[in-house]
């Protein structure tokens, strides 16, 4: 891999949204703010700058990717659309929720984008430079987290940088991202099915549909297999130290990532702590996981030992984020 780009970094004004959409028509990789977590964009219909994107980020080619545009006019230029997809695109577009669909006859998204399935993930974001961006390239971007494959996802401009300087060729600089998780991915099959949870609560997208979502087959996580959806391997969004989940003790070396105001066994031998959220609000503790965890990963310490956190709300795609960040490290 090729590491001696520059990467030029810029605030977010007119002239970086013209400046990446410039990029993005040369085949070039621009990493961008969307409410969720930082993007790395590439043209979706072309392939060679796509290869790029997967070598950049050392990410597995069998794994797809989601393709982001401007509105649901270019949504159905790519993707087919039926009563429940239009109900929830409707209801939850711009925002932290993505579609996997049929592929339209004529759709422009490359094969490797879609890692040779019949269906394109689509997202409309809504983060006003992601759309901003989106509104001046004209084409759909594939954006997966702007971070080496596996790593912990990137919420500010300096955690891509500090992943992938030299590998892309340019990073706009919007500030922290609102949302902190990525988006919530629903597939549209026989019966709508609840690949990854997210940014979207499941309750809130249950309640438009009328019903429950599916959940997935039981082997469509595995690391072994051809994923269904972006973020779907087992191992995934993973910091380099081991990461413990269910801590109710502190072991001496340890650094914590706490939630709430509940005394913990222990603590005060920690190497470092941070808590997602002192006053157990989940929202705000999606926001701080990833870049917690990346702090806490600077710490030297043997384990990232976490505190349990409600599954409810926001709080499945956290544990849903933890979980794949403990595979193998445990």
């Amino acid at each position: 891999m090729n590491t001696s780009l520059k990467t030029s970094v810029l605030p977010t004004n007119e002239a970086a949204v013209a400046s990446a959409a410039h990029c993005l028509r040369e085949g070039g990789l621009v990493a961008f703010p969307t409410e969720t977590v930082y993007g790395l964009g590439a043209d979706a219909t072309n392939a060679t700058a796509i290869a790029r994107l997967y070598q950049a980020k050392g990410r597995p080619a069998f794994n797809p990717l989601i393709a982001h545009v401007g509105d649901l006019a270019a949504a159905r230029e790519i993707g087919r659309f039926d009563t429940a997809a239009l109900r929830l695109a409707e209801a939850f577009w711009p925002g932290p929720l993505t579609l996997v669909l049929p592929k339209t006859a004529h759709c422009a998204v490359a094969e490797l984008a879609t890692a040779g399935l019949e269906t394109v993930a689509i997202r409309i974001p809504a983060h006003p430079v992601a759309r901003d961006i989106l509104r001046v390239f004209g084409r759909p971007v594939v954006a997966p987290s702007a971070n080496l494959s596996g790593h912990v996802s990137p919420t500010t401009a300096a955690h891509v940088q500090s992943d992938l300087e030299g590998r892309i060729d340019l990073i706009v600089d919007g500030g922290a991202v609102a949302v902190g998780v990525e988006s919530t991915i629903v597939g549209i099959f026989d019966e709508p099915m609840l690949l990854r949870p997210g940014g979207l609560p499941r309750a809130d997208i249950e309640r438009v549909l009328g019903r429950a979502l599916k959940q997935p087959p039981a082997d469509a996580e595995s690391d072994s297999a051809q994923p269904l959806a972006p973020g779907m391997l087992a191992s995934h969004y993973a910091p380099r130290t081991r990461v413990r989940l269910g801590a109710i003790r502190i072991e001496p070396g340890e650094a914590l990532l706490a939630f709430g105001s509940d005394a913990v066994s222990g603590i005060d031998a920690a190497a470092a702590v941070m808590n997602l959220s002192v006053r157990g609000d989940l929202s705000e503790a999606a926001a701080n996981l990833f870049g917690y965890l990346r702090a806490l990963d600077s710490k030297a310490a043997q384990t990232i030992a976490v505190m349990p956190i409600p599954n409810d709300g926001l709080g499945e795609a956290i544990n849903d984020r933890l979980r794949r960040a403990a595979v193998g490290r445990e």
